[in-house]
């Protein structure tokens, strides 16, 4: 690669930073590996508004933070590069697109949903999507069972969701103590390595934010600006849910949803699958927003859309908005929408405020074993969690309504497996292949009989 000159990278007016943001908040499809790998190589690679090292930093902080480290990603460089207005505009841009895109899909799933073209689409996904919660519970096992005390946990960990069906919540906490624990008395067994595949390229030879450049005003940490910063977030959080309290009752959905997804938020360690159990069970069981069925589909319409993965949860606010129509029973839709952007912002919120307020601190301190060796064991009970996840998804596909095995569905979700683990083939084709097969078998005896 030739040297560039420092002098031939500009500085980024906000209006440019924007329209990128903007842009990557639609193409922003492959899960959070993917889209690191979209930022890795635009912003490092190719625009050079940031060295690989800086990036590499940014990238460990927000795989120790629960919520969607891709979002988390993109909002840290858009801080660095813009400050905190910056950085609300790249992990809002993140966002957005998908929000609006997913309450389309699901407005469309609710009212044609027993059209049958609609459900062939959907019979043909929901297998794809059990296989590739299996191909994840793969990806994320072989990057981090590296020994066979992680292996223990993980296997722990289902055990105690499936068998013993603890809260999710418990599980993450022991991790993490047996995490700390270990760091202490076993540091080789929680040494493992960082990141989602941006590794294995050469550094830019220069960049905007690069690795000898001086520490700019806003990234300098002070106790006087986290203070602000702390109060601010909470202050968001609180003034909102007031205001649904005082239009909606304590006790109203709103505020149920709120305050729901604000614990989800905070304990979405390792990635949406992990944090889908949780969704579950206090989604379908506890609140019954929607049933076992429609949480399948939202994954599947999920799995379509750009963004974090996560953003199912805006599914279920929809769905849950539909399905009580709080604002009355004439204004379904006025609540399936505010319900949908009531959990999509107490879902966000945190991964903004965990940037804004750690952001100063990351960028003049490095990590140590204390930190990184809970987050290892929790993305080892992870493992376990989404095998039972799979495990549930599973049961629900290919014994539809507790009936007689789907031959076809098991065929669908086989082929899906062996694309998405032996072949790699991306996710969205798969999900193509998975709905045409679904569509063709769904319509072609009804076109026979005709």
């Amino acid at each position: 690669m030739t040297q560039v000159p420092p002098a031939s990278v500009r500085p980024v007016p906000l209006r440019e930073a924007f329209w990128y943001w903007l842009r990557l908040g639609f193409i922003s499809f492959g899960g959070p590996a993917g889209q690191i790998a979209i930022m890795h190589e635009d912003l490092v690679d190719r625009k050079r508004w940031i060295s690989e090292k800086r990036f590499l930093h940014a990238l460990n902080y927000c795989m120790m933070l629960p919520g969607p480290e891709a979002q988390q990603l993109a909002t840290y460089i858009g801080w660095l590069m813009h400050r905190t207005w910056g950085g609300v505009i790249a992990g809002g841009l993140f966002v957005l697109p998908s929000l609006f895109l997913l309450m389309l899909l699901t407005w469309i799933y609710l009212r044609f949903g027993d059209v049958p073209a609609v459900s062939g689409v959907l019979y043909g996904i929901k297998p794809a999507v059990t296989a590739i919660v299996i191909a994840a519970a793969w990806r994320i096992g072989t990057r981090t069972l590296k020994n066979a005390w992680l292996w223990g946990i993980a296997i722990a960990a289902f055990v105690a969701i499936f068998a013993l069906r603890l809260p999710f919540p418990v599980i993450i906490a022991v991790a993490a103590l047996v995490g700390y624990a270990g760091s202490r008395l076993a540091p080789g067994v929680f040494r493992g390595e960082s990141g989602h595949g941006a590794t294995g390229h050469t550094a830019a030879p220069s960049a905007l934010l690069d690795d000898v450049a001086g520490i700019a005003p806003h990234t300098r940490f002070t106790w006087q600006r986290f203070t602000l910063v702390l109060l601010a977030g909470l202050g968001l959080w609180a003034i909102v849910m007031l205001m649904l309290a005082l239009a909606y009752g304590w006790r109203g959905v709103p505020v149920q949803m709120g305050w729901f997804f604000t614990k989800a938020a905070l304990m979405t360690f390792g990635g949406a699958y992990a944090v889908l159990p949780y969704v579950y069970q206090g989604a379908v069981e506890h609140f019954q927003w929607l049933s076992a069925a429609q949480m399948i589909d939202g994954l599947a319409l999920g799995e379509t859309t750009p963004g974090p993965l996560i953003m199912i949860v805006a599914f279920v606010g929809f769905v849950g908005g539909w399905t009580t129509t709080f604002l009355g029973t004439e204004h379904a839709l006025a609540s399936a929408i505010l319900a949908a952007c009531v959990v999509t912002y107490f879902t966000f919120l945190p991964s903004f405020i965990f940037i804004l307020l750690g952001g100063p601190f990351i960028e003049s301190t490095h990590g140590n074993l204390s930190l990184t060796a809970p987050l290892t064991a929790i993305t080892a009970a992870v493992v376990g969690v989404i095998v039972n996840l799979a495990v549930f998804f599973a049961y629900h596909v290919l014994w539809p309504n507790g009936g007689s095995f789907d031959w076809w569905s098991a065929a669908i979700g086989l082929c899906a497996a062996l694309a998405l683990v032996r072949y790699r083939v991306g996710v969205i084709p798969v999900i193509l292949a998975s709905a045409v097969a679904g569509l063709a078998l769904t319509l072609l005896p009804a076109m026979q009989a005709a």
